[in-house]
């Protein structure tokens, strides 16, 4: 199963700022260190283009954010100091997006270990997102006739807002989001399904909600490609979660999802999305057993199926 880190390319930030940004390397060497996945398949990801960018963002946007020529309020809004590190890495980031979708369509399942930037609109980032990898990465699929239908699954404790809105007007691309309902953001985009969920939910009702989630998502959308956000934000101790669930239920959560694609036998890009556990060591359990279910999920479609996909066009990729 391929893997894709960015977590080598740093930027600066304050002492005690609230990114937890120990957690992409710590969730790397974790894996590595339990052998998990094999050396040859960690991957780094070509830096997204202008071009491909553009599929999702005003270029205008880009090239501000490429100059360094955004504003003080719109850094305050991302919450993250502008540097070209910056930019660098969510370039990678949404390289690693693309690249992600397209070893899962040829290879079933393939992992993002960062990702899930879901707060970026078109032009304008917020909540530690600058450029969204989800909605860049679908319309690249969309544009090389890789996937023309796909689905956004966001299990981020947040509100998917700028993939919504970016994705609003296009009818082949379904974003699904389940989240809290009194948490950040607090506009008034709309996913195609929104599922928000009171304070302290916990596992049971966070579970149900999201079968019944799933279930009419995939009747709807009949998608050729799901790219999955697997926050660990839901988790109980989450600086900004506030719904309440336990590892064994995120563990839960990650089987339904990856066991409602495996039965429909649509290909799945995960991305890790948020977490900020006062413990950074519980971030990242909850993110390694999210890429452990990912590898049983492929190995299981595997066993049934061997390598070959309905989605796969053969000269589709490159």
């Amino acid at each position: 199963m391929k893997v894709y880190y960015i977590d080598t390319f740093g930027f600066p930030l304050s002492e005690g700022h609230t990114f937890p940004i120990q957690k992409y390397y710590l969730l790397r060497e974790r894996i590595a260190r339990e052998e998990l996945v094999a050396e040859e398949d960690f991957c780094v990801p070509h830096a997204a283009t202008d071009e491909e960018l553009a599929y999702a963002h005003d270029p205008d946007y880009i090239n501000r954010v490429q100059q360094g020529l955004l504003t003080a309020q719109e850094i305050r809004r991302i919450g993250l100091p502008w540097s070209a590190g910056l930019v660098e890495r969510a370039r990678r980031s949404c390289g690693a997006t693309i690249e992600a979708c397209e070893a899962a369509i040829r290879e079933h399942v393939a992992v993002h270990l960062a990702g899930g930037t879901h707060h970026a609109f078109r032009n304008h980032g917020e909540g530690y997102c600058l450029f969204n990898d989800s909605a860049v990465a679908s319309r690249v699929m969309q544009a090389r006739g890789v996937a023309e239908r796909i689905l956004v699954i966001d299990c981020d404790v947040h509100r998917g807002n700028g993939t919504a809105s970016i994705l609003a007007d296009d009818p082949a691309i379904f974003t699904f989001s389940i989240h809290g309902r009194k948490n950040f953001p607090f506009d008034d985009e709309k996913s195609n399904l929104d599922i928000a969920l009171d304070d302290n939910a916990g596992d049971d009702t966070y579970l149900r909600e999201l079968e019944r989630g799933l279930g009419h998502a995939l009747l709807v959308s009949k998608p050729d490609l799901a790219i999955y956000l697997a926050g660990a934000d839901p988790y109980a101790t989450d600086r900004f979660g506030r719904l309440n669930l336990t590892k064994g239920g995120l563990a839960r959560r990650d089987d339904l999802v990856f066991d409602s694609c495996l039965e429909e036998r649509i290909p799945i890009a995960v991305t890790m999305a948020g977490g900020y556990a006062q413990k950074v060591e519980d971030t990242v359990d909850i993110h390694f057993q999210t890429v452990k279910r990912a590898l049983d999920c492929q190995k299981e479609w595997i066993r049934r199926d061997g390598w070959k996909t309905k989605n796969y066009a053969p000269g589709a990729l490159t």
